[in-house]
Formats: structure tokens, C-alpha cells, sequence
């Protein structure tokens, strides 16, 4: 007795084995989230003033501007992966579910490319 489905059976193909590495791909991302977020909180509950100078000091530093540009692609990457899920769950046109994927990974990728930049230029100093 098998526990396949009749057209598992017939056409051999299985599941589409892509939800094991979404949902390790959220907690993973999660947990560095939880890791960068409660650094971020204490590095800025620890500088000295909030002015831009001190924000571009603060980010001056190579450890921080490295842990800050982690954070921003990890937030990035978990937020695409949560608005991915909301959209193939709820939006239901072919067409329209297609485009807001697209839409979705090219706003992310923007949104940490352009987090990035500000990192690197407040850290440079340029």
C-alpha cells in the first residue's frame, strides 16, 4: 500500500520539495534577526548623542557598518519571504499572483541595495 497519491503515482513527480527551504530560510533568518536587532537596540541605546555626526561615527566604525549591513540584508531577505508567503497565499489571479512576486523581490532588493549604499556612504564619509 502506497501513500502517494493516484497522480503521484502516475506522473512520478512528488511534491515540488521547495517548503523545507522557505520555512528553514524564515527561522534562520529569524533568529538573525533576533541576534542583529537585540545589537542594534544596545549599540544604539549606548551612543552618546543621535545627531548625524554621531550616527555617522557610530557607522564609521568597521564592526558596526559590517553588523549594520547584515542586518539590513537579513531583514530584507526574511520580509521578502514573509510577503512571498501572504501573496501565494492570498492573491489568487495567475497573472496578478506572477507579478506581485516579481514586484515583491525587485522592491526588496532595491530597498537593500539603497540600505547598503547609505551604509557604505555614511561610513566612508563621502
Amino acid at each position: 500500500m502506497s501513500l502517494r497519491s493516484p497522480l503521484g503515482r502516475v506522473l512520478g513527480l512528488g511534491t515540488a520539495k521547495d517548503g523545507t527551504s522557505h520555512w528553514w530560510g524564515q527561522r534562520v533568518s529569524g533568529a538573525a534577526l533576533a541576534i542583529l536587532g537585540l545589537w542594534f537596540a544596545v549599540a544604539i541605546a549606548g551612543m552618546p548623542g543621535y545627531a548625524h555626526a554621531d550616527a555617522a561615527a557610530f557607522i564609521g566604525e568597521p564592526l558596526h557598518a559590517v553588523l549594520l549591513m547584515l542586518l539590513t540584508v537579513t531583514m530584507a531577505y526574511h520580509s521578502y519571504l514573509g510577503v512571498q508567503v501572504v501573496i501565494e497565499d492570498y492573491v489568487h489571479g495567475h497573472g496578478l499572483k506572477i507579478a506581485s512576486l516579481v514586484l515583491s523581490r525587485f522592491a526588496h532588493v532595491f530597498l537593500a541595495v539603497v540600505g547598503l549604499y547609505a551604509i557604505l556612504r555614511l561610513g566612508i564619509g563621502a
